[in-house]
């Protein structure tokens, strides 16, 4: 067993929930990952986070999309703690390389995405150009408010394994 899992599963409920909510924001995620201790394998692990994450309410995804950082934006929510904020810039590193043009292109249709669907544009953006967010958001202002809500809801998901795989290697 991963030596971070041994820990947190010998951790009090509590603090078991404040250390695995870094991983995704949602409170009534990180109890439901809490409660399912002992977790043995990062397999385990991520087919929990799976499991809990689908059978979530659309009000608890909403509260994870909202510890995200928008997209381009170095201004950290509240809601976030320290460690994901340093996760948040290292997933978004290279939208800050992007020419201004890009960057405010992006700006512009995060302004466009919020009014529309009322919450922050939500993407894995680890690995992906600037130019290649910005394209995958002008795709997703279109779609209809369902199916949005569930492609954000499927990038949280992404972004949990990503921060889960990250966790167990700190």
């Amino acid at each position: 067993m991963n030596g971070v899992l041994t820990r947190w599963n010998s951790m009090p409920s509590e603090k078991a929930v404040q250390e695995i909510l870094l991983c995704c924001g949602s409170r009534a995620w990180a109890r439901e990952m809490a409660l399912r201790r002992p977790i043995q394998t990062k397999v385990d692990l991520l087919a929990a986070c799976d499991a809990i994450w689908r059978d979530l309410p659309v009000s608890d995804w909403i509260e994870a999309f909202q510890s995200h950082p928008r997209i381009g934006d170095s201004k950290v929510p509240s809601a976030a703690s320290a460690q994901s904020a340093v996760w948040s810039s290292s997933e978004q590193q290279k939208v800050g390389t992007a020419g201004e043009a890009v960057k405010a292109a992006l700006a512009e249709r995060n302004r466009a995405y919020e009014q529309r669907f009322g919450r922050i544009f939500i993407v894995c953006a680890a690995g992906k150009s600037a130019q290649e967010i910005l394209e995958v958001l002008e795709r997703r202002l279109r779609n209809d408010d369902k199916t949005e809500l569930l492609e954000a809801a499927e990038q949280q998901r992404q972004i949990a394994h990503l921060r889960l795989k990250k966790w167990l290697n700190s």
